[in-house]
């Protein structure tokens, strides 16, 4: 393995807990690390782990302090994750993994749509244009369950949240805040800019994966008719 010289932040969140991060900026070149260390987890837990929670720049490792054979758990588990950390080849490339969503932009489905327009001075039409020709990084899932945080939207369709925001977002609605889009797995209160609805079940717990998506993934969206999605709903 190659041997990695850039920095790591470990510390102790709770008796239980500890917070691996790899920086402070939302980049894909960080995240790209937290990926790594989460696929070796996968594959290699160490004595004691319970499991771990990704975010955009770092990874918290839940693990039974009782397993760890020590007065001192923390400095027992720190070890193990410098040592890990240390022999791991961040520079491999990953095996790219394409999920193509379609989407019903606008109408019912897309009420802010408009309102994204308008806010970035250009017309509906446009904002499907762009947003559908973009790939999105899937950088964590969170917020709740299946919920993906894609980078790599375009700044000609950025918008900020509603200043309101409303109490209940349909499963499957697409939307915008800031340089931002995500697709709501299912039906919860939600401040984003709505641009459009997916037939698609983002989350299923009947179904293995349960979400569709996954950290790593590209999410590519693609437009279509009302009819289309209704016939796709249909199918699901």
């Amino acid at each position: 393995m190659k041997e990695n010289k850039f920095k790591t932040e470990i510390s102790q969140i709770s008796e239980t807990s500890v917070l691996v991060e790899f920086g402070m900026k939302i980049s894909e070149d960080i995240n790209k690390k937290v990926r790594t260390l989460c696929t070796y987890l996968d594959e290699k837990p160490f004595n004691g782990m319970i499991e771990y929670v990704p975010a955009f720049t770092s990874i918290s490792i839940i693990y039974n302090p009782l397993d760890m054979n020590s007065e001192s758990p923390y400095e027992v588990v720190k070890t193990i994750l410098d040592n890990i950390i240390s022999k791991l080849d961040f520079s491999l490339a990953d095996e790219e993994h394409i999920v193509e969503i379609p989407v019903c932009y606008g109408s019912e489905f897309g009420q802010d749509i408009e309102q994204v327009a308008k806010i970035n001075n250009i017309t509906v039409d446009e904002v499907i244009k762009i947003h559908s020709e973009g790939k999105y990084l899937v950088y964590m899932i969170g917020f709740a369950p299946g919920f993906p945080y894609l980078g790599g939207m375009s700044e000609k369709i950025a918008a900020p949240r509603r200043e309101s925001p409303r109490t209940a977002i349909p499963e499957g609605s697409v939307g915008i805040a800031g340089m931002q889009t995500g697709v709501y797995p299912i039906e919860t209160p939600g401040g984003w800019q709505l641009i459009g609805k997916t037939p698609l079940k983002m989350f299923d717990l009947n179904r293995n994966p349960k979400s569709l998506l996954k950290a790593g993934d590209i999410a590519k969206f693609y437009p279509i008719s009302y009819e289309e999605y209704v016939k796709l709903k249909e199918e699901e």
